[in-house]
């Protein structure tokens, strides 16, 4: 009879042990599975983390296009503040292949935006290859009245032959005619605009310098000069660092200012 009753004990400490083992591994499973959840939670957490940085940082790129902040350079011919002044920076609603690479962005309005720091690089480009021409032999075509002032005035200080108004018809191409002339190089303002005298420096393989509007084709200009050709701002800013480094590099005196190019160019704001 005491044999059975110690049976019964230990049966009953090894049920003991049996549940306080089931319930330690139940335990360590819980624990186990918390640890798991954590680790899911935190995963997911970081994960948050970095899509809302990303989408911050795609707000700040939005913001910060939307107030025109555009690409500062270093050493650039003027401050960007000037570029904006001018507008040389807004193009057209349209965009040609020949011209998307040196477009930032669209506006809201569908304007495009050239980016400033190209356009200062391709400036300083285009004056160095005009700097390779005489004065005498270069002639500077601008149909566009709002840039006949800025015309004039690159045309005193450079030396260089200027039309305005009408380009006259076989000036290049007809021999027989008296006002026939010579050049060795074609600047023109508006390759769709100036297309006659552009097409003419094309038939008898003289080189074009050209300034591009993003809806502007390229095909014939050797050397492009992007900006917008539309405002008299623009294109007297180009015509007037064009001019400043053309006659730095010729070694001719340069006494003029940008408001001998610009109209009013002091109580311009550039846009907020």
């Amino acid at each position: 009879m005491a044999k059975a009753k110690k049976t019964d004990v230990e049966s009953e400490e090894d049920k003991k042990i049996a549940e306080a083992v089931e319930v330690k591994e139940d335990k360590k499973s819980k624990l186990e599975a918390l640890k798991e959840r954590a680790k899911k939670l935190a995963e997911e957490t970081k994960e948050e983390s970095k899509d809302k940085k990303d989408i911050k940082k795609e707000l700040k790129k939005e913001i910060k296009a939307e107030k025109g902040e555009i690409a500062e350079k270093e050493n650039a011919l003027v401050p960007i503040e000037d570029y904006l002044k001018a507008s040389i920076h807004l193009g057209t609603r349209v965009i040609t292949p020949d011209m998307r690479k040196y477009v930032y962005r669209r506006r809201a309005d569908g304007l495009a935006v050239f980016n400033t720091a190209m356009l200062d690089d391709e400036i300083r480009k285009g004056a160095e290859y005009l700097s390779t021409f005489n004065p005498a032999n270069v002639m500077i075509v601008g149909k566009r009245e709002a840039g006949w002032k800025a015309i004039k005035k690159f045309s005193e200080v450079t030396g260089i032959r200027s039309f305005t108004k009408k380009y006259p018809a076989g000036i290049l191409t007809n021999t027989t005619l008296e006002n026939f002339t010579e050049v060795d190089l074609v600047f023109v303002v508006d390759p769709w605009l100036d297309k006659n005298a552009m097409n003419d420096a094309i038939r008898i393989n003289v080189p074009v310098l050209s300034i591009c509007d993003t809806n502007n084709y390229t095909q014939g200009i050797t050397v492009k000069i992007p900006g917008n050709n539309k405002s008299g701002k623009s294109i007297g800013l180009i015509l007037y660092l064009v001019a400043k480094l053309f006659c730095e590099s010729k070694k001719i005196p340069f006494n003029a200012t940008i408001n001998d190019f610009i109209d009013d160019w002091d109580s311009l704001l550039p846009p907020k």
